[in-house]
């Protein structure tokens, strides 16, 4: 098992553990971090991750955790690590919520958001079935194509508008403030869900409690496509409602209804605020380190699970 794995089955014990510590690990000045400061850590923790514990070793394990992939042990991209997932996304999702006067603009900024968001879940899903770290060309097609579907689907309000904006005042204010947060909800958990499809198909690793390799299991690699999707989509939901909500509220009061123009740079600072707080939120809904009891794991190992419960990499 890779020394992050061991961490997270050391540290993961509570939500609010994994919350205190996603804190620390989205910290982006850690991306600043060269190839050789990440490999110097990564041997620091092997020679005294579980002996010693002070500020050296700890600023260690945040490097490592950030940097590098928990089933592969290669570097990740640092331009889809966790660290730069708020800066390089929070303009994107910003962007894409504007009540675009066209739909090639909602086009543009939605195809910029799916596009990196794509990537950023290929780069930190569980990379079992690709311990080479090589893209298949099956993998390139469902990322081109979920990005291309994403895309449209994420304009559909704008389309609503130009297509329906003279025949109802009910559909434009449905298309701007109502049909954004289910959509953006079920897009991110579609993007999920499609490219990282594999890891159902060709199952994920899964280990005892002393970090040994027991098999591959597909119904562990469902769990944690399962997973990811739901906080995923949680996260995204959230950002498209929590500022159309507080609009609703805000243009009740009266100072709000003599200066109008307050409304816009409001939505845009409160959804990159939501956005900024849930993102810490919604990867520590689930454990990296993910449960899954013997009896729902396949036939195959009934006999070889020396426990009632096996470990797995849920991916990020």
């Amino acid at each position: 098992m890779d020394p992050n794995l061991q961490y997270w089955q050391s540290n993961d014990k509570s939500f609010l553990s994994r919350l205190r510590l996603w804190f620390k690990i989205l910290d982006p000045s850690l991306v600043l971090s060269s190839e050789a400061e990440i490999q110097q850590a990564r041997i620091l923790l092997q020679n005294e991750g579980n002996k010693h514990k002070n500020d050296k070793v700890s600023d260690a394990w945040l490097l490592s955790l950030s940097s590098v992939h928990a089933d592969t042990g290669s570097l990740i991209s640092p331009l889809f690590r966790p660290q730069v997932f708020l800066p390089i996304s929070a303009p994107l999702v910003v962007a894409s919520l504007l009540p675009h006067k066209g739909v090639k603009p909602a086009l543009f900024w939605q195809f910029l958001l799916h596009t990196y968001c794509a990537g950023f879940n290929h780069a930190n899903r569980n990379a079992t079935a690709n311990l080479d770290n090589k893209t298949s060309l099956k993998q390139s097609l469902l990322i081109t194509g979920t990005v291309a579907y994403t895309t449209c689907a994420g304009a559909l309000p704008q389309i609503l508008l130009k297509r329906f904006r003279l025949i109802s005042a009910v559909t434009e204010s449905f298309s701007r403030s109502v049909l954004p947060i289910p959509l953006s909800a079920c897009l991110a958990a579609f993007s999920v869900m499609v490219v990282r499809s594999e890891e159902a198909e060709n199952g994920i690793r899964v280990f005892d409690s002393k970090g040994n390799p027991v098999g591959v299991s597909k119904n562990a690699g469902s769990k944690a496509v399962k997973e990811t999707t739901l906080s995923r989509a949680t996260l995204f939901g959230t950002t498209a409602a929590v500022p159309n909500l507080l609009l609703v509220l805000l243009k009740r009061a009266k100072f709000i209804q003599r200066n109008p123009m307050i409304i816009a740079p409001v939505r845009h600072i409160t959804t990159a605020i939501v956005f900024g707080l849930m993102i810490p939120v919604s990867f520590s809904l689930y454990p990296q380190l993910g449960k899954i009891k013997k009896e729902h794991l396949e036939e195959e190992f009934q006999s070889h699970a020396s426990t009632d419960e096996l470990f797995y990499h849920r991916g990020l």
